[in-house]
């Protein structure tokens, strides 16, 4: 292995993790690594002062790119959109784990679609990749003044809409633990039970897959929801535990194929939000590494 793929490959994941939350896309986040993969092979490497400055500038350009073009087409897609899930793997620390939650998660993901793609590029290579302005200026291709202000009205803008809660890991984990028993129990009272009275559910069929339109609002009706899948599909149905956007969530199989993956939001004794990802081409990753079950 040469040098300039030691220094690609040592850095591979933090241009994975920059592209990703840029786009929201596991898929996109890969095409833009390979491309700028590409470039790094085809550079002057010996005029390239700094490697790690140049590639994350790189994949911030392409990233940016990309999501101007993928906003055009989010503006035609069918119901609402929502990330694909990552799979994670398990954090050694319990400060990794908070960490990875609060910049990864799919609620936090969705709260970045308001941003524009340069005040989304900044806000993310300043408060989650922890660049200093000279970095985030030649990244994003602006004065380090500017970048100063998309940060700042960047913060502004999503301050009142971050989640409220801060859930330590094993409370989030034991909940979920017993709400997927209650749904393989088909408990309507226990699933109702642990669902807040004003509890949304955001859902993303992506037009191929049933899906709602807008969310559901009302811990009942969701409980409702589920209860009937459990009426409809019986024993066909199991709900797995797993590791996704840096959180415990649940994948829902019916008849061994995955048909869902639920990213929770708690308040510490209840569910207060779930985002649904149902889309199939958002699933394929997870379905082929979890397979039939």
């Amino acid at each position: 292995m040469d040098d300039a793929t030691r220094i690609f490959d040592r850095l591979r994941r933090r241009l994975q993790g920059i592209a990703y939350r840029m786009l929201g896309s596991v898929a996109e986040a890969e095409d833009v690594v390979q491309d700028v993969w590409l470039r790094w092979h085809a550079a002057a490497r010996e005029t390239i002062e700094n490697a790690e400055a140049w590639l994350v500038s790189v994949t911030t350009r392409l990233s940016i790119d990309r999501l101007r073009a993928a906003r055009v087409q989010r503006e035609q897609y069918v119901g609402i959109w929502l990330p694909e899930p990552e799979l994670t793997d398990s954090p050694d620390t319990p400060e990794q784990v908070t960490e990875r939650a609060d910049d990864v998660s799919v609620a936090f993901l969705m709260l970045l679609e308001r941003l524009s793609p340069e005040a989304r590029a900044a806000f993310l290579l300043r408060e989650v990749f922890d660049a200093d302005y000279g970095e985030v200026a030649n990244a994003v291709g602006k004065s380090e003044a500017a970048c100063r202000q998309l940060v700042s009205r960047a913060k502004a803008q999503l301050r009142d809409d971050r989640p409220r809660f801060a859930v330590s890991r094993e409370i989030h984990l034991r909940l979920l633990k017993v709400f997927a028993q209650a749904l393989a129990l088909g408990d309507f009272a226990a699933i109702s039970s642990m669902l807040a009275d004003d509890a949304m559910l955001i859902g993303d069929g992506g037009g191929r897959v049933p899906s709602f339109p807008k969310p559901m609002v009302g811990g009942r009706r969701i409980a409702q929801l589920f209860y009937a899948a459990n009426l409809q599909y019986g024993d066909a149905q199991r709900v797995e535990l797993a590791l996704l956007n840096g959180q415990w969530a649940l994948l829902r199989f019916i008849d061994g194929e995955l048909e869902s993956a639920q990213s929770y939001e708690t308040d510490g004794e209840r569910i207060v939000r779930i985002h649904v990802q149902r889309n199939p081409a958002k699933l394929a990753r997870l379905a082929a590494v979890f397979g039939k079950g």
